[in-house]
């Protein structure tokens, strides 16, 4: 299976010419399943600590708009999240599945850990979901996410262990200067999980408002980084065996009882 990770500029005009080369390399690739990063089809609202119900609906439209085009990319299937109003009018951060043969994105997880500090004013800007850690289908493959901060809470990890699930996806929006301690954390929830990890992140320059560092993986079920990403190679692909995945929830730390 080719899995393709990315770093996005979700900045105004440095998105689109970022995914037009998202896009060739995809294509290129023959990418079976793409992960993006963490609400990637607008600005990092966040940043700013007032909260603007225009603006949120303006992303919610921005990102409809980028998730009906997704077939252009050619993956089989592609993660990310998205910016939702749900019908009580409840603003979330939701993540979702998209497949080439449903033609449509399905969600399948709403943020549930949010922080609220300086760059990343999350909590403020919209309310958690339930505290549910579900796990979906990509034809045979099954699928945990956490959303970025949810990473660092390994209980999860070992939660889709015992779902036996083969990715862990990791949609991200994190800073310049943690980059390294974000990376040892997915190798961590990598080994706890026994399931490749997957990690995409938005970038954006250093100064910048949205403090977005870079630096998405891949990571085997035993801690080791395939790849990684940086802003001269934007967009990695990896060939992965997911009979390893399948075959480490018997092998240690996963088997031992809790």
């Amino acid at each position: 299976m080719n899995v393709t990770i990315c770093q996005i500029d979700p900045r105004e005009g440095f998105l689109e010419p970022c995914i037009e080369k998202l896009t060739d390399h995809v294509h290129h690739e023959k990418t079976d399943f793409l992960l993006l990063p963490e609400m990637c089809f607008s600005g990092w609202l966040a940043a700013d600590q007032n909260p603007d119900p225009t603006r949120w609906l303006q992303a919610v439209d921005d990102h409809a708009r980028h998730i009906a085009n997704l077939n252009d990319l050619a993956a089989e299937a592609v993660i990310g999240t998205r910016p939702i109003v749900n019908d009580s009018g409840s603003r979330r951060n939701q993540a979702y599945v998209w497949s080439k043969e449903s033609g449509k994105a399905r969600g399948f997880h709403e943020k549930y850990y949010l922080p609220d500090e300086e760059g990343y004013w999350e909590h403020t800007w919209y309310e958690r979901g339930l505290k549910e850690f579900d796990t979906t289908l990509i034809n045979d493959v099954r699928v945990g996410v956490q959303i970025c901060t949810e990473m660092w809470f390994f209980e999860w990890a070992r939660h889709y262990a015992k779902a036996r699930i083969d990715l862990l996806c990791v949609p991200r929006a994190t800073p310049h200067g943690s980059t390294e301690k974000w990376l040892a954390g997915g190798q961590a929830a990598a080994v706890c999980a026994g399931a490749y990890c997957l990690s995409s992140n938005l970038w954006c320059p250093s100064g910048d408002k949205a403090n977005c560092g870079g630096l998405s993986w891949v990571i085997d079920p035993e801690g080791n980084v395939l790849a990684t990403t940086d802003t001269d190679n934007p967009f990695r692909t990896v060939e992965i065996d997911l009979e390893f995945a399948r075959l480490s929830k018997s092998t240690y730390p996963r088997y031992v009882p809790e």
